[in-house]
């Protein structure tokens, strides 16, 4: 099965407003976004399975190590949360997993007994660290076939938005 099936399509015919009746595949931004996301995925899968870390496992450890090593915080799980673009309920178990690997630490808010408070334990700085760089290398090899990355950098930040 051809993997790149329908990206090479004709020119989609136009209605009588001047836009596109249909767009062909290799026309549609949703769907080769749908298509790069998918296989950005796999690569992350495969570049953090060495470290026993899921996606998600890695960008919550990612974030925390750098809003406590990097930005001096100390964050709450909705803070945590919110920096990562992640549901709360999803945080918290994924958080529970972490902690059970002893990459991170969750304890009581003194000032608000409802929230807890969040450190990496030098396991997880050490994972953190090692994983960020083998994620970046894994993304400049992904993303150099752009002509610009640094463009292609500002686009997603407008998107992401």
């Amino acid at each position: 099965m051809t993997t790149d099936r329908g990206l090479q399509g004709s020119a989609p015919a136009d209605t009588e407003q001047g836009r596109p009746e249909s767009l062909e595949p290799r026309d549609s931004a949703g769907f080769l976004l749908w298509r790069v996301s998918l296989r950005w995925q796999r690569l992350m899968t495969a570049t953090l399975r060495p470290f026993g870390l899921t996606h998600v496992q890695f960008v919550l450890l990612a974030s925390l190590w750098w809003l406590t090593e990097k930005a001096g915080e100390q964050p709450s799980q909705r803070q945590l949360a919110e920096f990562a673009a992640t549901d709360p309920m999803m945080t918290s178990q994924v958080l529970r997993t972490l902690e059970a690997k002893g990459l991170v630490q969750r304890s009581a808010n003194p000032s608000d007994s409802r929230a807890r408070r969040l450190a990496v334990t030098a396991a997880g700085s050490k994972l953190a660290r090692t994983a960020i760089g083998k994620v970046e290398a894994a993304d400049r090899t992904f993303f150099e076939r752009t002509l610009d990355d640094r463009a292609l950098v500002q686009h997603l930040r407008l998107l992401a938005t």
